[in-house]
């Protein structure tokens, strides 16, 4: 008589494999029977010979591809160095929630475009995108593919940003930075970098990660989950991913780094034959023809420069600058170098937001084709503070209503006018808005199968991606209502007026008042300053093909042959505002429309020369070079 067990519990857990692989599973503790025991362990004998089958007939079904080379063929060596990042060292060593600080780490790669560092790029709207550089030949240059196809680009110029790609299924990431052209065009000069996906992905990832900066700032976060599952016996494979991440900015540079004020300024003392150095490093220092409240930097009149050094507080307060022990004409040592806020007022990090959707399905339609169908969505935003408004050279007439006020008329006199350069700390920082949206759906088919007795390797896409843009500059001032905001004059009345107000008292003119902190009126400045924008579609449709075969074999081995062709159309429209386009300190927008279109074809041969007997540390002759004996 057999005994069961009369009570089963149910556990759920998750086990991390390696890879980072999170995936449930549900643990049934009962008691069995020793024949149920006996038939559950041929029916594991049975699933494992069973898992075995399909690994093997997955990795015959499987396309691999020699990145560099477009041959499909395992055994070939690539023509060219390949450097690659396994899914190992991506789990092991990638510093944040972004692939693209973890491949920057790389040699190869130098001068690569961050949102860091990419903050002020705006004429060319990459302001806020990780773009990869190889051998700092330029972005442009440095061609970026996924699953060895062309994927969305975020520029007008054809950059991809890396934060569109489902970063959670990455398996390897190919480097390749000689001749790649040949293979890949001429946006290929300095290399291609391929990131590779787990498209048989099986189970479940979540992931998700924080962290603050020593200074209690720069909070950031980003969750993410990949799942992957396949039906129908196997023939279908299913892949899902999506990911959030958020970044906190650090608007102003509070650190003390960038408080010991040292300046590289030119040596007072440097002659051509002392031998001293042309630049010298001394601090502390700080700038002095900028200041929050304005500083009269020059004047003329019968007595040149005699209100020089005149600077304004907090309520149009009259100082005089010490100019301390070594100054420039931009720059002074010690004195009053802490009056200075233009390097602290100014951003250190973006705030972002960036969100990811990927999916994919696959299915086996026969032993040598399976079609596909991929589609991405990727949403971001970054915020960033370009720092204060920096005027160094504003004129203001003798007559001006604010500096009489401000110095007296009889300071004035023998003065024609004056130069005053700001940071005008009432005015609000400029900020920076880049918004992008990016998508993408791919559809093609890839096998393999028999000609000329070998195996040979098939792959057809077609695909459509289109980015949309929103960049805007806020609190950007425009040249022509300052000119005329700036010159303030009394009226008959005694009111403080543009002097443009007299003749045209519809232009709507508020006169602005740059001498002193918290003296600015909120009508001049609303007056003075606008938000530039510019909205921009960059359309790409591609299509291509490859076949990779070995029609026949030499003394040195099987020749393999690749041939192939990609059809490419890039369109660009765009809409900026006719206010928008011309007449601002910054920001000054373009539209860019048109388009082009690329038709290319290739064909490639390769000889591969291995040998299966020998052990696999052993490398085969690559080349023979034959000398005539004299």
């Amino acid at each position: 008589m057999m005994t069961y067990a009369k009570k089963r519990s149910f556990l759920f857990f998750f086990v991390a494999l390696s890879s980072g692989t999170v995936v449930p599973f549900m643990d049934a503790a009962h008691a069995e029977p020793i024949a149920d025991a006996q038939a559950t362990k041929a029916k594991n004998k049975q699933s494992k010979a069973e898992a075995k089958a399909a690994a093997k007939k997955t990795a015959n079904n499987e396309v691999v591809t020699v990145t560099g080379s477009r041959i499909a063929n395992p055994h070939a060596k690539s023509p060219t160095p390949v450097s690659t990042l396994t899914q190992r060292d991506i789990a092991n060593q990638s510093p944040t929630n972004n692939l693209a600080d973890l491949v920057n780490q790389l040699p190869q790669f130098a001068g690569s475009q961050t949102p860091q560092n990419s903050r002020l790029a705006l004429s060319t709207g990459s302001a806020g995108i990780n773009a990869l550089n190889l051998r700092n030949l330029g972005a442009v240059r440095s061609l970026v593919l996924l699953d060895g196809r062309r994927t969305a680009p975020s520029t007008i110029t054809g950059l991809v940003d890396i934060n569109t790609l489902p970063q959670q299924l990455v398996k390897r990431v190919d480097v390749v930075t000689g001749g790649a052209s040949a293979q890949y065009g001429s946006d290929a000069v300095a290399g291609v970098t391929n990131f590779v996906l787990d498209k048989t992905y099986t189970g479940l990832k979540v992931n998700a990660d924080s962290g603050i900066s020593t200074y209690g700032d720069g909070v950031n976060y980003s969750t993410a989950i990949a799942g992957g599952f396949g039906f129908a016996h196997n023939k279908g494979h299913v892949l899902l991913s999506g990911d959030y991440a958020h970044e906190d900015g650090i608007y102003s540079v509070t650190r003390k780094w960038n408080e010991n004020g040292n300046r590289i300024i030119r040596n007072p003392d440097y002659t051509t034959s002392n031998g001293q150095p042309y630049y010298i490093v001394r601090g502390p220092g700080g700038t002095n023809n900028a200041l929050p409240g304005g500083i009269i930097n020059s004047s003329t009149g019968s007595v040149a420069n005699s209100l020089k050094g005149i600077y304004f507080g907090q309520g149009g307060s009259v100082n005089q600058y010490n100019y301390g022990s070594l100054s420039t004409t931009t720059t002074s040592i010690g004195g009053d170098y802490k009056l200075a806020d233009n390097g602290r007022n100014i951003g250190l990090s973006p705030g972002s937001d960036r969100k990811n959707l990927y999916g994919r399905l696959s299915y086996d339609v026969a032993s040598w084709m399976t079609l596909y169908a991929e589609g991405a969505y990727n949403q971001s935003e970054y915020i960033y503070n370009a720092g204060p408004q920096y005027l160094s050279a504003i004129k203001l007439t003798s007559d001006n209503a604010y500096l009489v006020d401000a110095l007296g008329a009889d300071a004035l006199k023998n003065v024609s006018s004056v130069s005053v350069g700001t940071t005008a700390s009432d005015m609000p920082y400029r900020k920076i808005d880049n918004r992008r949206n990016v998508q993408r759906y791919t559809f093609g088919g890839e096998g393999n199968f028999q000609m000329f007795g070998k195996r040979a390797s098939w792959s057809a896409y077609a695909q459509y991606s289109a980015t949309r843009t929103h960049e805007q500059i806020y609190n950007v001032m425009n040249t022509s209502k300052i000119s005329k905001a700036t010159d303030a004059v009394r009226n008959s009345s005694g009111n403080i007026v543009c002097r443009s107000f007299l003749t045209d008292p519809g232009n709507g003119c508020s006169p602005i008042n740059w001498l002193g902190t918290g003296v600015m009126s909120s009508d001049s400045i609303d007056y003075v300053l606008g938000n530039p924008y510019r909205d921009q579609k960059f359309e790409e449709i591609v299509s291509g093909v490859n076949l990779s075969m070995t029609p026949f074999a030499t003394w040195a081995g099987d020749v393999s042959v690749a041939v192939g062709g990609e059809y490419r159309d890039e369109r660009a429209s765009g809409y900026v505002p006719t206010d928008y386009q011309s007449g601002w300190s910054v920001g000054n927008f373009r539209a860019t429309n048109g388009g082009y279109n690329v038709k290319e074809a290739y064909i490639l041969k390769r000889k591969c020369r291995w040998q299966k007997d020998l052990p696999s540390t052993v490398q085969p002759v690559r080349q023979i070079i034959l000398r005539p004996v004299t």
